[in-house]
């Protein structure tokens, strides 16, 4: 279905127009990624509470020469090689975090951006091999990277990247899969494919999992359309057996790694209720034709559209649980227009873009959860759908699937138009126009319903008038291309940009100002971080590594910790240890004081398990006894009162290393669901398990020793001791199976110790104990 490559005189005439194609995207992305790459505004929220101080971390610990496997400075440690938001296997920010050590929010801000540009020139050399109109391949490229999910979006940083992958892969395996190519050049192509399809898979996020879907239904649909489907399958064998060879082999230790994650999270699995309630409301159909029609640009308390304060109060309760950009589907009126023609003329049913026609709707009724059967039965029956809680995720593969279409239509009009029945483009105009009224009626009617026509009515005439321009300009495009071909290219191209400029600018979803991300700037000169900062490092000792907890100081403010190498107790992330969650009380984040919540084990501020993961810090948005009304004044004495809060000490932390000359048998699940411990003094005695009771023979108690921090990093810890009759080495660091540890160099057994912690057993006279944080080699072992 690909041309043969011409030679290579011919081949460089042909590569010109996409060229031209390629420099106009680029000039457009220029444009469009301006407010961004110019420091005026920031990607927001999650691009930042979550994503920037990930790679912040990344880049620190490459610096120092650390293995950034595991964190120590959110949810008192945390397994950062297997979590899917690490970024430590994206290329872009790996490349990033090696060449600056400190990176800035601008910096990853134009990775991003810099990524969504390869993705686009990718999609254009696609077009390219299909043979299809360059201004198409223009106009689907800008369309791709600003419009719907990737621009209202942009704040998922693992998912735009994700998608920025597909035109990658989708371009690689279309040359796996050329049946004109010869078979060296196909298994090179293959193998290429695979690791792009590899690099994709391991943003390890729903988009990544619909795209992959995607691509192999794409390539059985190749296949199937050859003139010889068996012939084309034996032919591609080979080089789809390299790519899968390549992809499996980049991507399985990554994998193995997230799916023990997820087993051992919070959220092992999603159930279809909980999954549902990520479901796109089909309401979210109107943003096609008016992006801020309810007012997603504003506040949540502005915000009227499905689901919020508005709706429910009109409509009742939706069940939904979404943010009010998550099913923005704005791509600009000439795409949007373009897509209507192309399926009211029957042009998108024609045999080589059916695939993305019928993949479209697929998607579409995938996004629309609960709302159609079609989300249950793939929950049900397509492996991996139950990891992931927002069918609305689709939004993004709608994107790119649309942008296609609204491509090929240009490619019709612009090549066949001289040859396309009267009758068919009239067709194809009409049905745009009727769907479009329809669509302005609706929001008409739905705005007076809800009493919201002075806040509709801005975003319905800006939007109406841009539909007018976008009609007015594909009418005129197609009537200049005969004789002014570039004019009609650059009409359809620089109104799809001014549009897209205009309607998907900076909003409050997408581009805040830098400075409301002071607190993720490692440079910071907010008071209390720099305060934190200071009397943890005063209080550092052999024995002691204080831990504080950021409680709600803001939405960015949870895992500032990692900026700043503050070993948090608490953190922001949706996927987190289960058994420390279940014991701390630790929810996704801690942006807000009510977000603190707390658990038998851990009833309040002053408790044994706070002790002991001494946390002697406790920075809060409000005066501590709002978030624990049991805490006491004389308990916690007030260390500052800073411009942005309050910050108390603990002085019960106990050090981070202790020795326990004896132990004792405990129940851990009794402990985590009554929150009531033995009575033992556990600065020297250890409780263990009763899976351990056989390493627990009572030591003499008269019996003492001493320990100290000989070296501590992400992923290793060494400590030395001195005893005069043995005893436990306690390191009030979490447990987790893929630590392991050696005494004096030898293999040692890691003790599950006081329901969270580690211990190792040790004999009498000085020794050196060590835990590495070995992920890979557990990981491996475990399942052989």
């Amino acid at each position: 279905m690909r041309p043969m490559l011409p030679d290579d005189e011919t081949h460089a005439i042909s590569c010109a127009p996409y060229l031209t194609a390629a420099l106009a995207f680029a000039l457009a992305w220029l444009v469009l990624a301006w407010p961004w790459l110019s420091g005026s505004v920031s990607i927001p929220w999650d691009a930042k509470a979550q994503f920037l101080p990930q790679i912040q971390f990344l880049a620190d610990s490459l610096a120092r020469g650390e293995s950034p496997f595991w964190n120590p400075f959110v949810f008192s440690g945390h397994p950062q090689v297997a979590d899917p938001q690490s970024m430590i296997f994206s290329p872009p920010f790996f490349i990033l975090a090696v060449l600056n050590a400190k990176p800035s929010a601008w910096a990853v801000d134009t990775t991003v951006f810099v990524t969504i540009l390869i993705g686009g020139l990718a999609l254009i050399a696609w077009f390219r091999d299909r043979g299809w109109h360059e201004a198409g391949a223009a106009l689907a490229a800008i369309a791709f990277g600003f419009g719907a999910a990737m621009s209202w979006r942009i704040q998922h940083t693992g998912q735009v990247l994700s998608l920025a992958m597909l035109p990658i892969v989708l371009l690689l395996l279309d040359r796996t899969l050329d049946d004109t190519a010869n078979l060296r050049r196909k298994i090179l192509y293959g193998l290429t494919a695979g690791i792009s399809a590899g690099i994709l898979v391991l943003g390890r996020d729903q988009v990544a999992l619909l795209s992959l879907y995607l691509l192999i239904a794409y390539a059985f649909w190749r296949i199937s359309q050859a003139r010889d489907p068996a012939s084309s399958l034996k032919s591609a064998s080979l080089p789809l057996s390299a790519a899968t060879i390549a992809g499996l082999a980049l991507i399985a230790i990554p994998i193995l790694l997230t799916a023990a994650l997820a087993l051992q999270s919070n959220r092992p699995e999603i159930d279809l209720a909980g999954a549902g309630a990520g479901s796109l409301h089909p309401v979210a159909a109107l943003t096609l034709f008016a992006p801020d029609l309810f007012g997603s640009t504003g506040s949540s308390w502005e915000y009227w559209g499905a689901p919020s304060f508005a709706w429910h109060e009109r409509w009742g309760q939706t069940g939904l649980f979404l943010a009010q950009n998550m099913g923005q589907l704005y791509l600009g009126a000439i795409p949007a227009l373009l897509i209507l023609i192309g399926l009211g003329s029957g042009t998108l049913f024609r045999r080589e873009i059916v695939f993305f026609t019928v993949a479209l709707a697929v998607m579409t009724l995938y996004a629309l959860g609960w709302y159609t059967p079609v989300f249950k039965l793939a929950h049900t029956f397509i492996p991996g759908v139950n990891l992931f809680r927002r069918p609305a995720d689709a939004v993004f593969l709608i994107g790119f699937l649309a942008a296609v279409l609204a491509g090929y239509t240009v490619h019709t009009l612009l090549t066949y138009a001289a040859h396309t029945t009267p009758a068919r483009l009239t067709r194809g105009t009409l049905f745009a126009a009727v769907i479009t009224l329809a669509a302005f009626a609706t929001a008409i009617v739905l705005a007076i319903r809800m009493d919201h026509v002075g806040m509709a009515t801005n975003p319905l005439l800006i939007s109406a008038a841009l539909f007018t321009l976008a009609a007015t300009i594909i009418a005129d495009a197609i009537w200049f291309n005969p004789i002014r071909p570039i004019l009609a290219s650059g009409l359809l191209l620089a109104g799809t940009v001014a549009d897209l400029a205009y309607q998907n600018a900076p909003g409050s979803a997408t581009g805040l100002p830098p400075s409301a991300y002071d607190i993720l700037d490692p440079n910071t000169k907010i008071e209390t971080i720099a305060i934190l900062k200071a009397k943890t490092a005063a209080h550092a000792s052999p024995t002691r590594r204080d831990r504080v907890e950021l409680a709600g100081l803001g939405f960015a403010s949870p895992n500032a910790s990692i900026t700043h190498r503050l070993e948090n107790t608490l953190g922001y992330n949706p996927v987190r240890l289960g058994l420390y969650s279940q014991a701390s009380g630790a929810g996704d984040t801690v942006g807000l004081p009510e977000d603190r919540k707390f658990t038998p084990m851990f009833p309040g501020y002053k408790s044994q398990l706070a002790d002991l993961l001494g946390l002697a810090y406790i920075a809060t948005s409000v005066p501590l006894q709002t978030i624990d009304p049991q805490a006491k004044p004389e308990d916690f004495p007030l260390v500052a009162k800073t411009a942005d809060g309050f910050i108390y000490e603990n002085p019960r932390a106990l050090p981070r290393v202790l020795f326990a000359a004896s132990a004792a048998p405990a129940d851990f699940d009794t402990i985590l669901n009554t929150g009531t411990w033995p009575g033992v003094d556990l600065s020297a005695t250890v409780l263990l398990s009763p899976d351990d009771e056989h390493e627990s023979g009572l030591i003499a108690t008269r019996g003492h020793g001493t320990v100290a921090l000989k070296k501590y990093s992400n992923t290793k810890v060494e400590i030395d001791v001195d005893s005069t009759r043995g005893g436990f080495v306690v390191l009030n660091d979490l447990w987790h199976p893929w630590w392991t540890a050696t005494l004096d160099g030898e293999p040692a057994p890691i003790l599950r110790a006081n329901v969270l912690f580690r211990a190792v057993r040790v004999a009498n006279g000085r020794h050196t104990v060590s835990f590495t944080f070995a992920p890979i080699r557990s990981i491996l072992t475990t399942r052989r």
